[in-house]
């Protein structure tokens, strides 16, 4: 329901300007950044009040209302998209985000570190003209509890991912390994 909402207000909301991109970018960027400091927020909390096996209920109920609430907000699609997806309905890279991370996973090996890596681009889709960003996701070493060598990840946590998520791919990672992008979508007037 809330991803229907969600494509619903992005087609009737305000478009952005397009002869705006560098206030546009900035405001994109400050929505991300706001997004990345509310799920460190709501993870820290959680697994410092009810331990690390927390750590899946964030992912899984508070982060998309984050993104939701950012995205209603200002009628943009906003949310996370991985390398590997824990949940293949939601997480699931569009084209142009494949596209993205394979870039990502290029500029990493050459040396670049994930924290300053963005892609922005104006492009056209059939639903119209659409401002995209997307920003790197490095795995951090707490990322790992969920997210690690699937051996290494404690067995209660791998029972609840394996109940919750029994299509997942998300795990495998080391601290460093790019693990996703937020990713924001614009609607702009034509």
């Amino acid at each position: 329901m809330r991803i229907l909402l969600s494509a619903v207000l992005m087609i009737i909301c305000t478009v952005a300007r397009a002869d705006d991109n560098n206030a546009l970018e900035r405001e994109v960027e400050q929505v991300v950044a706001t997004m990345l400091e509310e799920f460190k927020t709501a993870l820290t909390t959680a697994m410092k009040e009810d331990g690390p096996a927390a750590a899946v209920g964030v992912c899984r109920d508070v982060a998309p209302g984050i993104y939701l609430d950012l995205a209603l907000d200002r009628g943009w699609r906003v949310t996370r998209v991985g390398t590997r997806v824990r949940n293949p309905l939601f997480g699931t890279p569009d084209a142009w985000e494949q596209a993205g991370l394979a870039e990502f996973r290029q500029r990493q090996a050459d040396g670049e570190t994930l924290e300053s890596m963005t892609r922005n681009e104006t492009v056209r889709e059939p639903g119209g003209r659409y401002y995209r960003h997307l920003r790197a996701l490095g795995t951090q070493p707490v990322c790992t509890t969920c997210h690690g060598p699937r051996d290494e990840i404690a067995p209660d946590i791998r029972a609840m991912l394996d109940e919750q998520y029994p299509h997942d791919r998300a795990v495998g990672y080391a601290a460093g390994d790019l693990r996703g992008a937020v990713s924001v979508k614009v609607p702009l007037a034509d």
